[in-house]
């Protein structure tokens, strides 16, 4: 069974391995390819044929990430209705010559939340970045139960677009956009920035979410340069929000190995207040870290990336994987230095 991911800056990607192994423990022949982007030199347009080129091959299915979760739609036959939804897509599967996407990233999350932090309170969430990710988090909280989920990204303009479709499916009242991130956190932007390049393959999607800022910004970080020790501006959007709720979820790229930082000051973090995390490499992102030291309970960001996985392989290949098996595979894979690929075999 031949399957793969299309993206860019993929080489770090746990997945091969991750689908490969539950595969072999579950008695199905798979191969899980990579069609990096950036190694071919081509640009996210060309999901298209490579989408085609791999039906011909014979290929079953694949996972498609940054920057390609929008672009793909036009080039597929139907989508799921959370993939329609949330106008993204991170699965496709190729059956009877049809190309058919899906989205996973939400239900990982949301199963993600669940099992590792059980108990959170879910009356009001603030939710950094408005892309991809963000889309499918806000989907997945809202799902869950949430009451409220409060939107902040860089543009002002695209939390908002997020908040009206969120109102639109689950209701009034139910989701609103925050101010612009660089104005909750006092303009502090001249050192930060998104990627002129790729990110490593996250579940993190979508224009800002999904690993990329504009290209020219300087090195730093992709919403905040090194805001850790400091706070918002009193009174500030994004303060009061996090004041008043019971849990931050961050889907943007900071924190990635190639933007390291935080994403909001970490004297707004607190003892009362969960934290979930969307990147996974690295699994201990300085968020985490801040989280963990100002005493909140804290979700990394590797359950949503095993657990949409796991949904994706279901998808694939019609088997029900092992998805608490994938959890101990991915923490295997992650107490190792990353390689260009980790054949499956690393985890025999």
């Amino acid at each position: 069974m031949l399957t793969g991911l299309i993206g860019a800056g993929i080489g770090p990607s746990l997945s091969p391995p991750l689908h490969e192994t539950e595969a072999r423990r579950l008695g199905v022949e798979l191969v899980y390819a990579r069609f990096d982007l950036d190694e071919l030199g081509v640009p996210a347009t060309a999901v298209g044929p490579l989408l085609a080129a791999a039906r011909d091959a014979g290929f079953r299915g694949l996972n498609i990430t940054h920057p390609c979760k929008q672009v793909v739609l036009e080039h597929l036959d139907e989508l799921s209705p959370d993939a329609a939804a949330l106008a993204a897509v991170n699965t496709v599967v190729l059956e009877d010559g049809r190309a058919i996407g899906h989205n996973t990233d939400w239900s990982g999350f949301a199963r993600g939340l669940r099992t590792g932090l059980p108990d959170a309170e879910l009356g009001s969430v603030v939710l950094l970045g408005a892309g991809g990710a963000g889309a499918a988090v806000a989907h997945g909280l809202l799902t869950a139960g949430a009451g409220r989920v409060r939107v902040f990204d860089l543009d002002a303009g695209r939390a908002a677009e997020l908040a009206a479709a969120l109102v639109g499916r689950f209701g009034p009242g139910r989701a609103s956009a925050g101010a612009g991130l660089e104005a909750a956190v006092g303009g502090g932007f001249g050192e930060a920035r998104g990627s002129a390049g790729s990110a490593p393959e996250t579940a993190v999607g979508g224009r800002f979410g999904e690993g990329r800022g504009s290209a020219g910004s300087a090195p730093e970080t992709a919403v905040g340069a090194r805001l850790g020790t400091g706070r918002a501006p009193a009174g500030t959007d994004l303060e009061a929000a996090i004041g008043a709720a019971d849990g931050l979820v961050h889907a943007t790229p900071t924190g990635m190995a190639a933007h390291p930082g935080l994403p909001v000051p970490a004297g707004l973090l607190r003892p009362d207040l969960w934290v979930a995390e969307v990147v996974y490499r690295p699994l201990e992102t300085e968020l985490v870290r801040a989280a963990r030291a100002a005493g909140a309970r804290v979700l990394d960001g590797g359950r949503m990336a095993v657990f949409q996985a796991a949904e994706a392989f279901g998808l694939f290949t019609g088997t029900e994987p092992d998805a608490a098996r994938m959890l101990r595979h991915f923490a295997v894979l992650t107490g190792t230095a990353p390689l260009e690929r980790q054949p499956a075999d690393v985890l025999d």
